[in-house]
């Protein structure tokens, strides 16, 4: 089987591919140029220029073909013009999600079925099986539950997962490091990427006021008192409690609303959401779950799945009402996943 791999320059793609070239996959290496992330910075490992040379290293010690496919125009304008647009629009996104939902997954998976490869690898932590008797294929969480990424992934149907290989998500991180140590790859003791590629420094909101510049507009209390001013409503986002400027009171306060130019705060009681609605809901199955048994919810990428009931609203809506512990801070064009154990059944982004 021809399979393309997405070398990052990091050691979890780095052993997806040295596992299925030893697995006997005839195995093409393949980077993503997108953002222009400077080198020689610590903890990032997906879009730099050294990041493009370990993978080329990478590929070099396995033996196989190794390409750099420049999609910076695609990311530009699915994932960082998205960026923008949603927070100036008082939502906060889950670049992440846009990136596998438009470029680094499913557009991938598509460009690589389009001149001939028969399956996509990358170093996602997930797993997937095979039902022998109905043929679907189920995502499951990752063997190692602190880096699972199904919540990032949960727009992946049946057709893409049928193309798609997986082969980190069934080992543990220490695994990986241990196994790449052996083989000599270069990226066996690099350090996890972390924050947003494109947001180098890790100052979301210094990169949004270049790009949006200053929007001044106010700090609204429960019961509609001006508390304060400042200098753009994206820099904020639901559940927020630092950088307020509202240090001193009696209680706590955190970003309980944003509208327009006008950030609305208040206790933290405030946050708790005993449901909520979601749009452009994909299932993993083709459709939504026939019961609401056993599902829950998570509504952050490291958050703790919640008992819930789905209702399917039409037209790719959902409402979730959760049933037990309410989370708290949810925010609007965040993302909510379904699951029902271990497997993801799917999600929306919040409305």
């Amino acid at each position: 089987m021809r399979v393309l791999v997405a070398l990052s320059g990091g050691v979890d793609s780095s052993m997806s591919a040295a596992l299925l070239v030893e697995a006997g996959y005839d195995v093409t290496g393949v980077h993503l140029k997108m953002a222009d992330t400077p080198s020689g910075l610590p903890g990032h490992g997906c879009c730099t220029l050294d990041d493009a040379r370990d993978a080329r290293r990478v590929a070099d010690a396995l033996g196989i073909p190794f390409y750099v496919w420049d999609l910076s125009e695609p990311f530009q304008e699915r994932v960082v013009d998205d960026f923008v647009a949603e927070y100036a629009a008082g939502r906060t996104p889950n670049p992440c999600i846009r990136c596998n939902e438009r470029v680094k997954y499913t557009a991938l998976l598509t460009r690589a079925r389009a001149v001939g490869f028969e399956a996509l690898a990358t170093g996602h932590h997930v797993r997937l099986r095979r039902d022998p008797s109905s043929g679907r294929v189920r995502l499951l969480r990752a063997a190692d539950p602190g880096k699972d990424q199904t919540y990032v992934l949960y727009m992946a149907g049946q057709e893409q997962l049928t193309h798609t290989l997986w082969p980190a998500g069934e080992h543990h991180k220490h695994e990986l490091r241990a196994m790449a140590e052996q083989r000599g790859l270069v990226t066996a003791s690099k350090p996890d990427s972390n924050d947003i590629c494109f947001v180098p420094d890790g100052d979301v909101g210094g990169f949004l006021a270049e790009q949006l510049g200053a929007r001044p507009g106010r700090i609204v209390g429960p019961d509609g008192e001006d508390l304060g001013r400042h200098q753009g409503s994206y820099r904020f986002t639901i559940g927020q409690r630092r950088g307020l400027g509202l240090a001193g009171r009696d209680e706590p306060l955190y970003v309980t609303g944003i509208d327009g130019s006008t950030v609305h705060v208040g206790p933290r009681r405030m946050l708790a959401t005993t449901s909520l609605e979601a749009h452009g809901a994909a299932w993993v199955a083709g459709e939504p779950p026939a019961d609401d048994a056993t599902l829950t919810a998570q509504v952050r990428y490291r958050g703790q799945p919640l008992p819930c009931a789905v209702d399917d609203l039409g037209r790719g809506r959902i409402r979730v009402d959760f049933t037990d512990e309410p989370p708290v801070g949810v925010a609007p064009g965040q993302a909510v996943a379904i699951y029902r154990g271990e497997e993801c059944l799917g999600g929306a982004t919040i409305r």
